[in-house]
């Protein structure tokens, strides 16, 4: 039977299940990788589990968001996770030697294996050809410890490549169209596999900047052939062994097909404040433009940084604008520095930063009120940059290069430069920021610093459940409205009563008091709750608070795993009208919760306060029942150790 590319490495690297859409299947894991940001509790939870070494083929540590060491807490972290990396047999990147998805498709991700990470961003790996899959920090933690990782049997959307891209039309603008075509919500349950003559006319770093923002579209991941360009790429950074061509059968089928001409694309941008709120830069205007930012796992690639140099070259940035560059590793601001690329992009008047996260997850780089700042990053939530009254557009290098230069919003095919780029036949290889992991027997210590608090764990689900509802929330809450991310709060990611203050806090600033004056309770959601990052914490802050359950419209996939890893429950109105009959303060009880539970997926639950009761759906495999009635993943998997 012809199989497309997704089904040929899920078939490759399934444990248990049948590949039937919607089934739970469980999958082997190659390869895992976490940031600082969600590490520090994912290496607790893993040494929770009680594993003396990590069983993957290679497990690594990013040090990429927590960078700002403005305390002493940042950096205990990177002590914390360098040293139990070191302990457990992973390999740890430092501050400073890039981000982790740029340097992990540099020196790391291989094609036809399978990667799961931390962070919503793992995707881009698939520009690579891996199948590579955003989780919560205790998926990793368990797929370290050797055991599977399970997801449900996802649909595979045919995006139909043809034609190829004109000058000033990049990478980004082909997936701001995929975003303008399906929305932040089109890509749920499924995995967008990338076809077509249009595929062979995109470098490596141009596919995984597509696959990379595929996260916005709530996709599983999404993913490219491995083919010569695939290998070029690898032989330029010495792993042509690691090399294999993958792709889909001639006569593969698919869910869905999307057809994309590259040749007719425009530049684009995604509006304030969602990434699918995509349009044509001409539409939009020249704009007046107070702050640029280019780089992030999205576009700060050799490739991105060189063209962006070129159009920056002899001219000077508009002296209304700030515009930062942060490039997405050592490996590419090395090359940078030696072929005069930096020396261009510095005499423009940009200011570089260091090779990390940086202002894309609000590390910093905060614009002024009021500012509109475009920028080369993947998300543009509300109050996401720091500044809740900025007005962010998601943008390419080439607009916010040529736009950094004009002062306003400024369509590329406007000035005329030759942005043809070649991809290096030889990158600088220079690995002495990766610390290796310790030989097996050799006796290391792990340090822990006064920052890292214990993480909060679940007791098993009880037949009660009961609580008053603590908040009710409309569409497209986020993680970074659930657990706000900033310069201020990234520090404290080890220490959860600390952020348990600011839990909820952009949508209602009285939540956290309330939650706590009152035990904990349930949480009223309207769609797509949770989009967004992997932000673990979003699970885990909510269940300090004592929550029980969050009651939606709809939820995102990886934020619904992670309320579930958390034990607690993730359920979904049978009849959205329902929502509306609900309000602040109304006591909520779940009877017989546990006998419910194990009977089917449609439980009935009572709102005392109005003496009604209503329908909820728990869509999740009788696998995952027995996680949320055991308390959590971790509950589990100790008991079935």
């Amino acid at each position: 039977m012809a199989k497309n590319l997704t089904q040929k490495i899920i078939e490759n690297h399934l444990i248990s299940g049948e590949m039937v859409v919607g089934q739970e299947i469980a999958l082997k894991m190659d390869q895992t990788l976490t940031q600082d940001a969600t590490g520090t509790m994912a290496y607790l939870q893993f040494e929770a589990i009680g594993v003396d070494r990590v069983k993957t083929e290679r497990s690594v540590a990013y040090a990429d968001h927590n960078t700002l060491q403005t305390g002493f807490e940042n950096a205990d972290d990177h002590k914390y996770i360098q040293t139990v990396a070191k302990k457990n047999g992973i390999y740890y990147s430092k501050p400073g030697n890039g981000i982790c998805h740029q340097v992990q498709l540099e020196r790391f991700a291989k094609p036809g294996k399978t990667l799961i990470g931390s962070d919503s961003h793992t995707p881009t790996a698939g520009g690579i050809g891996a199948l590579a899959i955003g989780s919560g920090g205790l998926d990793v933690a368990v797929a370290m410890a050797g055991g599977p990782y399970y997801i449900t049997m996802p649909e595979v959307v045919n995006v139909h490549l043809t034609g190829m891209l004109k000058n000033y039309v990049s990478a980004k603008d082909v997936i701001l169209e995929v975003l303008r075509v399906l929305s932040v919500k089109g890509g749920v349950g499924k995995v967008m596999e990338y076809t077509g003559e249009g595929v062979e006319t995109l470098s490596v770093p141009e596919r995984a900047t597509i696959t990379n923002m595929g996260a916005e579209l709530g996709a599983t991941t999404s993913i490219f052939p491995s083919d010569e360009i695939t290998k070029k790429f690898l032989k330029a950074q010495g792993r042509e062994n690691d090399y294999v061509e993958l792709k889909a059968d001639a006569d593969a089928t698919y869910d869905k097909i999307v057809e994309i001409n590259l040749s007719e694309l425009e530049p684009l941008a995604a509006m304030p404040h969602m990434p699918d709120n995509v349009k044509k830069i001409s539409e939009i205007g020249p704009i007046k433009v107070d702050q640029v930012a280019i780089g992030s796992c999205t576009n700060s690639s050799y490739r991105d940084l060189m063209r962006v140099a070129k159009i920056l070259k002899g001219k000077t940035v508009s002296e209304d604008v700030s515009l930062v560059i942060a490039p997405g590793s050592k490996q590419l601001l090395n090359m940078l520095a030696k072929n005069g690329a930096l020396a261009d992009i510095i005499d423009s008047g940009a200011r570089v930063l260091e090779a990390a996260c940086g202002p894309c997850i609000g590390m910093g780089q905060s614009p002024k009120s009021n500012a509109v700042s475009l920028r080369t990053f993947n998300r543009n939530f509300f109050g996401r940059s720091g500044t809740a009254s900025a007005e962010v557009y998601l943008v390419s290098p080439e607009t916010a290069a040529m736009s950094a230069i004009r002062g306003v919003l400024t369509d590329p095919s406007e000035i005329d430069v030759d942005l043809t780029i070649e991809e290096p036949e030889v990158f600088d290889i220079n690995d002495n920021l990766i610390v290796l992991p310790a030989t097996e027997g050799e006796e290391i210590e792990v340090v822990r610093g006064p920052n890292i608090k214990p993480f909060p764990q679940n007791k098993p689900l009880t037949e009660k459940v009961t609580g008053e509802v603590l908040l009710k929330m409309e569409d497209n809450i986020t993680t970074d409205h659930i657990m706000p991310s900033n310069a201020k709060l990234l520090p404290f990611r080890s220490n959860i009563p600390h952020l348990s203050d600011y839990c909820l806090a952009p949508v209602d600033p009285e939540f956290p008091k309330r939650a706590k004056e009152k035990n904990g309770g349930f949480l009223i959601a309207g769609q797509n709750y949770g989009q967004g990052s992997s932000r673990e914490h979003a699970a885990l802050v909510p269940l300090y608070l004592g929550i029980k359950g969050v009651i939606a419209k709809s939820f995102a996939r990886i934020h619904a795993a992670n309320l579930i890893n958390s034990g607690i429950l993730p359920l979904t109105f049978v009849d959205e009208t329902d929502y509306d009959s609900i309000d602040l303060g109304d006591e909520i009880i779940i009877e017989n919760a546990v006998k419910q539970i194990e009977a089917g997926n449609i439980l009935t639950v009572k709102n005392a306060t109005k003496n009604v009761t209503f329908k909820v759906e728990l869509t999740v495999s009788e696998r995952l029942k027995k996680v949320l009635i055991a308390g959590g993943l971790l509950n589990y998997t100790k008991q079935n150790a």
